[in-house]
């Protein structure tokens, strides 16, 4: 047998049918790979026969019995029941909606069979309903023994889904390992073959360094890594370098109200180089909420400006796309540049008149949404792309937008959100990577304070006080509506108990709101017309609110570090003071008391999000997820981060004499192989 057989569609396999494919594909099988790698969490213990006075009620157990009597009762509803004994004891296995004709053949009359099952007593006896195994004596070893156990979807019992993984694994042909044999055994991993069977026969599924478990995860480390690699060559081809002296910038430096930060000044000189040299810039710029990445990027695009080329800054929303286009034209009034904004709400009129000059050359400088990047826009020479917030875009996206741009366009991604540097490696590895980790010098650090939910009524007044000095609040919940399920405050809720308070002046947002209407409420806030923004967590990134100097976050323990951090920095970007209330129930977890103990006493994104790694854990960090940065199905860059390091320096090492065709079956195990368009 082959081995593009574990490539094909999981219909393929013998007894999997239409109705079966359908349940597999809840649980994301949809080929015979996914079988693969879709390990067991456990194991369902049937390796000893009972007799039948050893049993436990409650209790998996395997039994030897002998078929006594089989009762088909002809009232409808009434389970059939066949009675078996061994040498001491009598126990019913009872079925419910089972045809005659096949239990007959099941239990034979006056044989002894293996019965493996949950048992119950009911009526004074000890029975078995429904069980999951019967079988003959010679077929003994299938079932008295340890089982897999794997996470599976309603419409799929373990028998079944057994015989399918059983099918896969036992005709696994023999594949020819990418590692070599001497890495592998200085590793202290084990080849490909061995390690999948070993993953679905034993508890190796369940130990996170097991030798088996540890190839897994590298071998899905390397696959991305090698992708990473492959796209890196792909984008950072030859392009004809950028010509500029950076006396605009300069100017443009010394006419701002404020001092760039050592980070900034070491940023935009390397973003300068990549602009000067041979090579397609595709750069990540990664910078603390508030640390002044906006106007980095807005020197260098004047500097690809006045080197005759048109630039791009694209935002996520249109409100923080707007604050970037008012920014760009206070700082380029003086140098005669024509900046124009288009997002998906331009009017037909408006946006002819822009995709005319944007062809012509006319436009130098355009901001917007994701509308700027449409096919029918085409620029006259777009020489640099900037993307602000954008940390959904994946391998792919950054692959298609590095065409889109051209040969000679440069690419710069701008993140607010800290990655612990595992993390960063796997996620953007095909990019180089700039941080900007100093606040500007006139930004004051953000008090952090903590308080008792039981306490809520002593912030009225000083609530009061900040509305009176015309300070902005934002007062953040977990939820959008009450659960009576988890103990968490209700946005709804909390805005009409703080409206009835504080009148008119006070909005609400959250997830379930459409885009516009999301818009509409942070446009009334930006102007000043709500004081106090009852809000979900969609706050969390991007937009300056300058005037916002309080934060509340109900049920702060419910958060993770790095997402508090996040929201802290809503707040305290003017000149005034910003403060950040952290409120929590009683009885906090050790881990929660810690959370709250590290915000309060630093205000490093990076540091926060190394901290928050180790207390929570990768599976764990929900302002990662929710900022689309994906988990990998093996890898933790908590417990492995070796292997992180192992993937990474392999990649390295055999960089210049990569074969993709030696690893392509293993690109497409990982649904890598498409990305980088592997023939």
């Amino acid at each position: 047998m082959k081995k593009d057989f574990i490539l094909n569609e999981i219909n393929t396999i013998k007894g999997v049918g239409l109705q079966l494919s359908k349940y597999l594909k809840k649980k994301r099988i949809e080929k015979i790979k996914d079988i693969i790698l879709h390990l067991p969490y456990s194991e369902t213990d049937r390796s000893k026969i009972v007799k039948l006075n050893q049993l436990v009620v409650g209790k998996i157990q395997s039994i030897k019995v002998l078929v006594k009597k089989l009762n088909f009762p002809r009232i409808r509803n009434l389970p059939n029941k066949i009675t078996c004994v061994d040498d001491n004891g009598k126990i019913d296995i009872v079925y419910f909606n089972s045809r005659e004709g096949y239990l007959r053949k099941l239990f034979p009359l006056n044989k002894w069979v293996i019965i493996s099952g949950k048992v119950n007593f009911f009526n004074k006896k000890y029975q078995i309903t429904n069980p999951d195994y019967v079988t003959t004596l010679d077929n003994e070893q299938y079932v008295v023994r340890n089982i897999p156990k794997y996470n599976l979807t309603k419409g799929i019992n373990e028998k079944k889904y057994r015989s399918i993984s059983e099918e896969v694994i036992n005709n696994i042909p023999l594949i020819s390992d990418w590692l070599e044999t001497d890495f592998i055994n200085k590793n202290n991993l084990i080849g490909w073959n061995d390690s999948i069977k070993k993953l679905h026969s034993s508890n190796d599924a369940k130990d996170n360094n097991s030798k088996s478990f540890r190839r897994i995860v590298f071998d899905e480390l390397l696959a991305n890594f090698l992708t990473l690699s492959e796209n890196r060559k792909r984008i950072k081809k030859n392009k004809i370098p950028k010509n500029f002296n950076n006396i605009y910038s300069k100017t443009i430096i010394h006419n701002l109200p404020f001092e760039l930060t050592k980070s900034q000044r070491i940023v935009l000189e390397q973003i300068n180089s990549d602009l000067l040299s041979n090579k397609r810039m595709f750069r990540i710029v990664q910078g603390d909420v508030g640390s002044g990445k906006t106007i980095v990027s807005l020197l260098a695009i004047i500097n690809v400006i006045k080197s005759g080329h048109q630039c791009a800054l694209m935002s996520p929303t249109e409100i923080l796309a707007k604050q970037h286009y008012e920014l760009s034209k206070k700082i380029f009034k003086k140098n005669n540049i024509k900046i124009d904004f288009l997002t998906g709400k331009t009017e037909y009129k408006k946006r002819k008149e822009i995709l005319n000059n944007l062809s012509n050359g006319r436009i130098k400088l355009i901001i917007g949404t994701h509308a700027i990047f449409q096919k029918k826009i085409s620029f006259s020479k777009l020489g640099l792309v900037v993307i602000d917030e954008q940390h959904k875009f994946g391998v792919k996206q950054r692959s298609d937008l590095a065409k889109k741009g051209g040969e000679n366009c440069d690419v710069l991604l701008m993140s607010a959100t800290p990655i612990p540097r595992t993390m960063m490696m796997s996620l953007y590895g095909d990019m180089d990577i700039s941080k900007i980790t100093e606040k500007p010098s006139k930004r004051k650090r953000i008090i952090t304070l903590s308080k008792p939910e039981k306490k809520m009524e002593e912030l009225w007044p000083y609530i009061q006080k900040q509305i009176l000095l015309e300070n902005q609040i934002f007062w953040v919940c977990p939820l959008i509506e009450e659960s009576s399920f988890l103990d968490y405050s209700s946005a709804k809720k909390k805005f009409e108990l703080i409206k009835k308070k504080f009148g008119n002046k006070v909005g609400l947002i959250h997830g379930a709101l459409t885009k516009e209407k999301k818009q509409e409420i942070l446009k009334g806030f930006l102007e000043k017309k709500i004081s106090i923004l009852v809000s979900t967590t969609v706050i969390e990134v991007g937009i300056d609110f300058p005037n916002a100097n309080l934060i509340i976050i109900e049920n702060a323990n419910k958060f993770g570090l790095a997402q508090l951090h996040q929201l802290r920095g809503r707040v305290g970007r003017g000149d005034r003071q910003g403060t950040c209330i952290l409120l929590f129930k009683d009885g906090l977890t050790k881990n929660a008391i810690k959370r709250i103990k590290i915000l309060k006493s630093s205000d490093d994104g990076f540091f926060i999000a190394e901290e928050d790694l180790k207390l929570r854990g990768f599976g764990d960090l929900i302002g990662y997820q929710q900022s689309g940065i994906k988990n990998f199905k093996f890898a933790d860059p908590l417990h492995h981060e070796d292997l992180f390091r192992l993937a990474e320096n392999y990649v390295k090492n055999i960089n210049s004499q990569i074969d993709l065709k030696k690893y392509s079956f293993l690109l497409k195990l990982f649904d890598k192989a498409d990305i980088i368009n592997l023939e």
